[in-house]
């Protein structure tokens, strides 16, 4: 079943073309990768998504719904959460109050908000930390309550954009088994990743892009074997025999 699709997708900035034509389809429950070299496109695409920036062209749809160009708070609601390359919690607050923010969403009142956070926060595994100031947190917790106060929205369809970028190998092992643990749960999942680790391992299919255009796609090997992808952005080492 198809839950989410990009059909010919623009986005210019002046006269530049970020995003040049691009097209896929996302099926639900799996774990779709997005690759390509720094400045190909990818978090552009993920900002059309989430109308951060309007598209210049084509069409975007979740559910079998033109959502292109609803509003930011509406395509929250309607079930597609995402993470953000550079986190940035309400510093403040604590990791318990960034997830009821968030959680605010869905529900009306802050016992229900509550109630969702914490239930989220076990499941993440931060819920030992749910006192600590939010900004006093290092890197690899702060990325971890990125998608934690991501999941706080109840997504149907989940964004992760770079949430392995930063981690130490214990962390990115403990990044791996949460993303699978996110799909187990029913939740549909598009990455940004430049860590090969992460985007081959989890991944059941993944669409390059190059200067904002496609290049391959297909599933992990298959990927990794294109000479196109390999050119442009995975080097020798990555093409699997």
């Amino acid at each position: 079943m198809i839950l989410f699709e990009i059909k010919n997708l623009v986005k210019h900035f002046g006269g530049l073309a970020a995003v040049n034509d691009v097209s896929f389809q996302v099926e639900k429950g799996e774990i779709f990768g997005l690759i390509g070299p720094n400045g190909s496109g990818k978090t552009t695409i993920f900002n059309c998504i989430s109308n951060y920036y309007p598209v210049t062209s084509g069409s975007i749809s979740f559910k079998d719904q033109n959502i292109t160009g609803m509003k930011t708070n509406k395509i929250c609601k309607i079930g597609i959460g995402r993470t953000f390359q550079v986190v940035k919690p309400l510093g403040r607050l604590s990791v318990l109050d960034n997830v009821i923010a968030a959680a605010f969403s869905k529900v009306q009142t802050k016992q229900e908000a509550r109630d969702v956070a914490m239930e989220i926060l076990e499941f993440c595994g931060l819920s030992h930390r749910k006192e600590v100031i939010a900004k006093s947190l290092p890197i690899g917790e702060r990325k971890r309550l990125e998608i934690t106060r991501a999941m706080a929205t109840r997504p149907e369809l989940l964004l992760l954009d770079e949430t392995a970028a930063g981690l130490n190998p214990t962390e990115l092992d403990d990044a791996i088994d949460l993303i699978k643990k996110i799909r187990d749960k029913g939740v549909t999942i598009i990455i940004v990743e430049h860590i090969m680790k992460v985007i081959m391992s989890i991944s059941d299919r993944i669409h390059a892009i190059n200067f904002g255009q496609t290049i391959a796609e297909g599933i992990p090997k298959e990927v990794s074997n294109n000479r196109a992808v390999i050119e442009a952005y995975l080097g020798e080492e990555y093409a699997q025999g």
